[in-house]
C-alpha cells in the first residue's frame, strides 16, 4: 500500500480551512515535503502558522496548467490533493466562476495527470453535488442533483474525472466530504459558513440569523477527521477510481445547530428569522458505509465537542 511518509506532495488550496488542517497532518504523518499552492481567495497565511516553516507555498492559481507543470515538474510532486475551491455562498455573487474554477481546475489537474507529470490525484468533492436527499442517510448511489452554480460545477468535476479513470487506468480518488466545521474557517463576510457566523454575530453583540424556517438539516463533519479520511484514502489502493462518502450519518437541523451556539455563549437573547436563501438544500445526511468498509474509516470526533474546540478557537481570535 502506498504511504504518506516521505512522499513529495502538493496541497491546492492548502491555506485555506480544510487544506491548512491537512497541510498540518501530512506534516506529522512525515510527508517527505509539503507543496501549498493557494491563490488567497479565502486562504490565510495565518492558517498555516503551524507548518509555515516546514512547507513550499506558492501564491498561484491552481487552474492554471503552465504554473501548475512547472511547480509540479519543480518540486518532483507524486501526490496531489485538490481542495481549491470558492465558496458555496459566491455562487449569489458571481455564478458563473463559482461554476467554472471547480470544472478549470479539475481539468487542469486531469491534463497534468494523464500526461505522467505527477502519479496520484485525491480530489475532494463536496455533498453539495447531491442536493436535497431523496432518501437518508445518502450513500454513493444518490442521485447528483446540485442546486447552485457551486454545486453544479463540484459534481461536473466529479463526473468529468470520472469519465476520465472509467477510461484510462489514472490514480485517482474522489472524495466527498459533508458539512465540514473546525477552527480556521472563515469569520467574515457574506462567505462566512454558519457556525463561524453565528459566532461572530453573537460575540458582536448582534442577534444570530436563520435563513428559512431553520428545519434544515446537515451533516458536519470535524474538519480533523475529513483530512484524516483523505489521508486514508491515499494509503489505500481499495479507494481508486471510487467516490466515498466522509460524514458522520447524524441528522442537525440548523435550530438545533443555533441552540447550541447560542448555548455556549450563554446568549437567550432573539433570534432573527430572514427569507430562505434561494436554492438552499434542505436535507443532508451522509452514509460513511463505503468509507468504513475501504478505509477503516469512522469519526473521532463527537459533534458537541468538535462545536466546543471551534467556538473556543473563534473566542480567542
Amino acid at each position: 500500500m502506498p504511504e504518506i511518509k516521505g512522499k513529495h506532495i502538493l496541497v491546492t488550496g492548502g491555506a485555506g480551512f480544510i487544506g491548512s488542517h491537512l497541510t498540518d497532518m501530512l506534516i506529522a504523518a512525515g510527508a517527505g515535503h509539503v507543496v501549498v499552492v493557494d491563490n488567497f481567495f479565502l486562504g490565510k497565511e495565518e492558517n498555516l502558522e503551524d507548518s509555515r516553516n516546514r512547507i513550499t507555498l506558492y501564491r498561484d492559481d491552481a487552474s492554471d496548467w503552465g504554473t501548475m507543470n512547472e511547480i509540479i515538474k519543480k518540486e518532483k510532486i507524486k501526490v496531489v490533493f485538490n481542495l481549491a475551491t470558492i465558496a458555496l455562498n459566491y455562487s449569489f455573487f458571481n455564478p458563473f466562476t463559482a461554476y467554472m474554477i471547480n470544472v478549470d481546475i479539475a481539468d487542469t489537474l486531469l491534463r497534468l495527470l494523464k500526461e505522467n507529470v505527477y502519479k496520484t490525484l485525491i480530489h475532494v468533492s463536496s455533498s453539495e453535488a447531491y442536493g436535497t436527499a431523496l432518501y437518508s442517510p445518502m450513500d454513493e448511489k444518490h442521485p447528483l442533483n446540485p442546486t447552485t452554480p457551486y454545486a453544479a460545477g463540484k459534481a461536473a468535476a466529479d463526473l468529468m474525472i470520472q469519465s476520465f479513470y472509467n477510461m484510462e487506468a489514472l490514480d485517482i480518488s474522489i472524495i466527498r466530504p459533508f458539512n465540514n466545521y473546525g477552527p480556521r474557517q472563515n469569520l467574515t463576510g457574506n462567505l462566512a459558513a454558519i457556525i463561524s457566523a453565528t459566532a461572530r454575530r453573537i460575540q458582536n453583540g448582534e442577534k444570530p440569523v436563520i435563513e428559512g424556517d431553520g428545519s434544515q438539516t446537515r451533516d458536519f463533519v470535524y474538519v480533523t477527521d475529513t483530512v484524516r479520511a483523505l489521508i486514508m484514502a491515499y494509503e489505500n489502493k481499495d479507494s481508486r477510481r471510487k467516490i466515498i462518502n466522509i460524514g458522520t450519518g447524524i441528522e442537525l437541523s440548523i435550530n438545533d445547530l443555533i441552540k447550541f451556539i447560542c448555548d455556549y455563549y450563554s446568549y437567550s437573547g432573539e433570534i432573527e428569522y430572514r427569507p430562505e436563501r434561494p436554492a438552499d438544500v434542505k436535507r443532508l445526511c451522509a452514509s460513511s458505509k463505503l468509507a468504513e468498509e475501504l478505509l477503516g474509516f469512522t469519526p473521532s470526533v463527537l459533534f458537541e465537542d468538535g462545536l466546543k474546540k471551534t467556538l473556543d478557537w473563534y473566542k480567542e481570535k
